[in-house]
């Protein structure tokens, strides 16, 4: 009788361990399982925002070709060719910690200025004939407007991989492991009420 008693407890000792190791297992693999989704969508976010960045290139990339299609015009307003020069020189000096909302403001403020004095340098062109029916600056002012829709593509796209990744770390319990894991929240890419105003660049041919 007593070893059927102390059968029982063996049995009833080694069902509750196997319960508490198969609970611990399921508890590593979930916190495996969530620490994984949290390094890939923080990968998600950092190719997004290299996009981002690739886009911006393009565009300071095209900045000279256009200054030179132009500087040769004569008569053309020097101060609008300087402010667009010295625009991109600025820009292009700029670093930026994209999980670091003041170096983002300060990004966003270089960009707002190249668009304001490439806005201006455009508008002014459309005075001057030879430069409307030159293929190659007709072409440059092709390729910047597929930039500039682009640009706005990869931001949008990023903000959105931003969102999904600072939904992902409030939830509970993800909240725990990313706090522990230093996951922050990411900083969204957007217009400050400055860059708001800037004037749209048209690309049409002004009447």
């Amino acid at each position: 009788m007593e070893n059927t008693i102390e059968q029982s407890k063996k049995s009833i000792k080694l069902i509750v361990w196997g319960v508490v190791v198969f609970v611990l297992i399921l508890v590593i693999l979930s916190v495996l399982w969530k620490y994984n989704s949290l390094v890939t969508m923080d990968e998600w976010v950092n190719t997004a925002w290299s996009q981002v960045e690739n886009q911006y290139q393009r565009r300071y990339d095209l900045i000279p070709n256009i200054v030179a299609s132009v500087k040769w015009e004569t008569n053309f307003e020097k101060s609008t060719l300087e402010a667009v020069v010295q625009a991109r020189a600025s820009a292009t000096k700029t670093t930026i910690d994209v999980n670091n909302v003041d170096e983002i403001a300060e990004f966003q403020k270089e960009q707002t200025w190249i668009s304001q004095a490439l806005s201006k340098l455009l508008m002014i062109t459309e005075n001057y004939p030879t430069l409307k029916s030159n293929q190659w600056f007709s072409e440059l002012r092709t390729e910047l407007e597929w930039t500039e829709n682009r640009i706005s593509t990869e931001r949008m796209r990023y903000n959105e991989k931003v969102q999904e990744y600072n939904v992902y770390i409030r939830q509970f319990p993800t909240n725990l492991l990313a706090s522990i894991f230093w996951f922050e929240k990411k900083n969204l890419f957007e217009n400050s009420e400055k860059a708001s105003e800037v004037p749209v660049v048209e690309f049409e041919k002004m009447n």
